[in-house]
């Protein structure tokens, strides 16, 4: 029988609290006035507050403050309440005062209970091994017993740019844990690059000067991809003078490194599994296309040379400067030949003639 009335007093001191805060007017003209405005507490953390119940027109017996906790002290028509340790997710906090006719009016105390997050990690989403160039992928910041989690700002960063940043739609004030989640699309450019991603509450003016920031741990991404070329998918044909050196390259970078094979017409020509194909010196016969293939195990690129070798003209031009002297040597000599025989009679000797200097004379011989 005791427990019953023990039952039936608690409800109806839970009625008489209910009554008092769904009777209360907040649209009044003389409203209760809480200092400061707007509360901002961290779980465990003590608080104090003064509530100036009315202006003018109440007595302290027609005011009150309703709180699950906390003390309140009156001091006419002010209310101090205070709480050693919050330790109340969501609690109602109303000051209020009553007039002659019952009639109440009141204020609710916008109170923020926070808490920041025990941890903050990152990872992609399903992902196992290497990502692959061109595919997009989740990342995905999970944010472990944060509250209130409506407060909570994520945002994701690659290498120190911010790539987006992410809200809960969740209006609990309780602590919970969350997945918030980016997609990205992988190129080349991302081997290696470092990601990150931030949790921070944002409270408002109110809250500490510098917001509860929790960051993850950094992840470091590697990114397969197809070779790429350093050089022309399509170079020029290369014109090159027989016996010269020759050196084609079709050097490429890729993840994992590249393997080089070379299909050569004519197949006179040395082959080479390296991206570099050398002849010291090039013959007339190795003229023809030279096609380099990359590959490793995400793609293959080729590209293919035309190799044009033209006849060395200089021995042909020494050549024939050389019969040309000589022509020209052997005339002249034929010419002094003739004209000493026409010019002077007489016996002579044809060693005499080169001998420009020393005068010669024919003498007649008897015949």
């Amino acid at each position: 029988m005791f427990s019953s009335y023990v039952f039936v007093f608690v409800c109806l001191a839970t009625f008489l609290r209910d009554f008092h805060v769904s009777s209360c007017d907040e649209n009044c003209d003389d409203k209760p006035v809480f200092t400061p405005s707007r509360v901002v507490v961290k779980y465990g953390d003590s608080i104090s507050v003064m509530c100036y119940a009315c202006q003018s027109g109440c007595n302290e017996d027609q005011t009150g403050l309703e709180s699950p906790v906390g003390n309140t002290t009156k001091n006419g028509t002010r209310i101090l309440w205070t709480v050693d340790r919050m330790t109340e997710w969501d609690s109602n906090v109303f000051c209020y005062y009553s007039n002659a006719a019952d009639y109440q009016c009141c204020s609710l105390l916008p109170l923020t209970v926070y808490k920041p997050p025990d941890s903050v990690s990152i990872s992609f989403d399903g992902l196992s091994g290497p990502m692959i160039e061109g595919h997009q992928y989740t990342l995905q910041c999970k944010v472990q017993n944060v509250a209130p989690v409506g407060d909570l700002t994520v945002t994701f960063y690659r290498g120190q740019t911010a790539l987006g940043q992410a809200k809960s739609t969740n209006d609990l004030k309780t602590p919970v844990s969350e997945t918030f989640t980016l997609s990205v699309n992988t190129s080349k450019e991302d081997d290696g690059v470092q990601y990150w991603c931030e949790a921070k509450l944002e409270l408002g003016p109110e809250g500490p000067q510098r917001p509860p920031l929790v960051k993850s741990e950094i992840i470091t991404t590697t990114v397969l991809y197809k070779p790429q070329l350093e050089g022309p998918l399509h170079p020029d044909p290369v014109t090159i003078t027989e016996g010269n050196f020759l050196q084609l390259s079709c050097k490429a970078v890729g993840n994992p490194s590249p393997s080089y094979t070379w299909v050569i017409l004519p197949p006179s020509a040395p082959s080479s599994n390296s991206s570099h194909l050398t002849i010291k010196s090039v013959a007339y016969e190795q003229e023809g296309q030279y096609t380099c293939s990359v590959s490793n195990s995400v793609g293959t690129v080729t590209v293919t040379f035309t190799v044009v070798v033209k006849a060395d003209i200089i021995p042909y031009i020494i050549g024939g400067l050389s019969i040309v002297g000589l022509l020209i040597i052997t005339g002249l000599i034929i010419g002094l030949i003739f004209y000493y025989k026409h010019n002077r009679m007489g016996q002579y000797n044809l060693k005499d003639v080169f001998r420009l200097h020393t005068r010669h004379v024919a003498v007649p011989t008897v015949e």
